[in-house]
């Protein structure tokens, strides 16, 4: 059983939802980035979403972009952000981690080379946001060779056909995006998110996480009562963001703290059926 599926395994029997932060690696630079990276378990992460930097990530909005921006300024690479992965599977080997980002830097890294780098340093998965199920062969052949899921993503304009072609080949988990839109921009509807889980259930097993439009523990336990995973990106990388300049213990201090709150509400809400 792969790191994720014993993960929502151990999630459901216990009866709550995940909670999944996002954070982009080597922001705002490798060393305070690795020194939250580690710690984000322990704050409460299910699972990690690790950000690949890359110069224009078109579906994130003005904070993940500039958490993009400060990573590339400080160093960031994929050599590097593998290389982070790899140190963190030193101390946890059961956290499981979803790398996320754009085709553009897997392309240019070789999706053959980079499939068998992602496994050895201990991806689990992949959410690759501008590669449409029609044309994502050309890494998912070489992933799936590799034990690596490719996580896919629903949006509310996703109608039951387009729904079928991108469950067709997903595993891992379904990521569903809650708002029509970039990241951190607009908050949600929770009844139509509600709706559209319902209508994912109808077609698949997979676990549905949800995120996008989540910024506070009120938005984190709304959603952790219909879904069953909550993933929140942009309000950490701003919290990131409107620390910089202090000292790196208290930057870490400070977007953990988030995070544990952020996870502490996504943990005690109850679920409902769906």
């Amino acid at each position: 059983m792969s790191r994720l599926d014993a993960r929502f395994a151990a999630l459901k029997k216990e009866g709550r939802a995940g909670f999944v932060p996002f954070i982009t690696a080597g922001d705002p630079d490798p060393e305070t980035s690795f020194a939250i990276l580690e710690k984000l378990p322990a704050a409460g992460a299910d699972i990690i979403e690790l950000g690949m930097p890359f110069s224009d990530p078109m579906a994130d909005g003005p904070a993940v972009q500039a958490s993009s921006t400060r990573a590339l300024k400080a160093g960031a690479s994929m050599s590097r952000t593998l290389d982070m992965l790899r140190k963190f599977r030193k101390a946890d080997s059961k956290t499981p981690i979803v790398l996320m980002g754009y085709f553009n830097p897997i392309h240019a890294y070789g999706t053959a080379r980079f499939s068998r780098d992602a496994a050895a340093a201990g991806a689990d998965g992949l959410i690759v946001v501008d590669l449409p199920p029609e044309e994502d062969e050309v890494l998912r052949a070489p992933a799936a060779a590799q034990g690596l899921d490719i996580i896919r993503l629903a949006t509310p304009t996703s109608d039951d056909a387009r729904l079928g072609k991108i469950l067709d080949g997903a595993s891992g988990f379904l990521y569903y995006v809650s708002i029509a839109g970039v990241t951190g921009t607009r908050t949600f509807d929770a009844a139509q998110v509600k709706a559209a889980i319902a209508r994912i259930r109808k077609q698949s097993q997979l676990p549905v996480a949800v995120g996008f439009g989540i910024k506070t523990p009120d938005h984190a336990a709304a959603i952790a009562a219909i879904a069953d995973a909550v993933v929140v990106g942009s309000a950490i990388v701003n919290q990131i963001g409107a620390k910089l300049g202090e000292p790196r213990e208290r930057v870490v201090a400070s977007v953990l703290e988030l995070v544990k709150s952020l996870a502490e509400s996504a943990h005690a809400s109850r679920r409902e059926t769906v």
